[in-house]
């Protein structure tokens, strides 16, 4: 015999369906997201002369990149914050430098492996400042791994009245110096040292032609990289004035 109880079961299901469709729905909706983390962006340079071997650079378990000598990696996107950089030789996966660098959220970094006056491989990060420069003009810093090059050094214009420092731009070993602002144009920029801004090596067109011009266009941001060991018979290993683009 079937009675209002059971014509109203099934209907009272039917009714409840929908709302636990929706509160199981709105479970699914309300569970937290994981926030993205922060993140910085990090270029990593093989400036280590005296360690002129195949290497792999390594951010926490982030694998930056393979370099060889006088090569560096594009802009790698990775978690702000404190990380680990490891310097590990290829061949055998030795690991000859380790380096702690707090990255700020948003901002852009520079690492160089380098070495020391005692041909240790050490690591040093700089931040890069990468906001545009103003119009008609670029940005330029030089960046001091030379071994048993004279320190400090800085950036000259050769003129016909000799040797114009560009104010600011000077960096004493294992160091950076900040950006500072050029007029955009052709120039054959000189490394130099002391108050005689005595040539230490031509920058030349930046590739390793010293005797070559470069043009510094509107709105880039170089870093002009002194790498090499001064007085090895190595031509390749020897002081040399190299161009950064870092945008």
């Amino acid at each position: 015999m079937k009675t209002l109880i059971s014509y109203f079961r099934p209907a009272a299901l039917l009714m409840a369906l929908p709302a636990v469709l929706a509160f199981s729905a709105c479970s699914k909706d309300d569970e937290p997201v994981a926030p993205a983390p922060d993140q910085a962006k990090v270029l990593v340079v093989h400036a280590a002369a005296g360690a002129n071997l195949k290497i792999q650079a390594l951010a926490n378990t982030t694998d930056l990149g393979q370099l060889e000598y006088g090569t560096n990696t594009n802009y790698s996107t990775i978690n702000a914050g404190n990380n680990t950089f490891k310097i590990n030789v290829v061949n055998g996966g030795q690991t000859v430098a380790t380096q702690d660098v707090l990255l700020a959220k948003d901002k852009s970094y520079s690492v160089f492996a380098y070495t020391t006056g005692t041909a240790a491989v050490a690591l040093n990060a700089f931040e890069d400042d990468l906001a545009a420069p103003a119009a008609g003009t670029a940005k330029i810093r030089i960046v001091h791994m030379g071994q048993n090059a004279p320190s400090p050094v800085k950036l000259s214009q050769q003129t016909i009245n000799g040797a114009t420092d560009l104010a600011g731009v000077s960096a004493a070993f294992g160091s950076a110096s900040a950006f500072a602002a050029i007029p955009t144009g052709t120039y054959n920029l000189l490394v130099t040292t002391g108050p005689a801004s005595t040539t230490v090596v031509t920058v030349g067109d930046g590739n390793g032609n010293p005797t070559a011009n470069k043009t510094y266009e509107a709105g880039k941001i170089y870093t002009v990289l002194v790498r090499g060991i001064l007085g090895n018979i190595n031509p390749a290993l020897q002081p040399k004035a190299v161009i950064i683009q870092n945008n």
